[in-house]
């Protein structure tokens, strides 16, 4: 199910997390720690980012 871009980037946590993976690429674990929140909530904020095709993901 594709993701309301607006309401995605509503979200401050999920607009920050959009502007700092444009500076550099984390784990979900590193993200947390960076956010203080658990990393399901930041895998939650990456999905909603990513149907919104406002991320592209990859796998090294």
């Amino acid at each position: 199910m594709k993701q309301d871009v607006f309401q995605a980037i509503a979200d401050p946590t999920g607009r920050a997390i959009l502007v700092l993976i444009a500076a550099q690429a984390l784990t979900p674990n590193a993200w947390a720690d960076e956010f203080d929140i658990t990393c399901q909530a930041v895998s939650k904020h990456i999905k909603i980012l990513n149907d919104c095709e406002l991320l592209e993901q990859e796998k090294k």
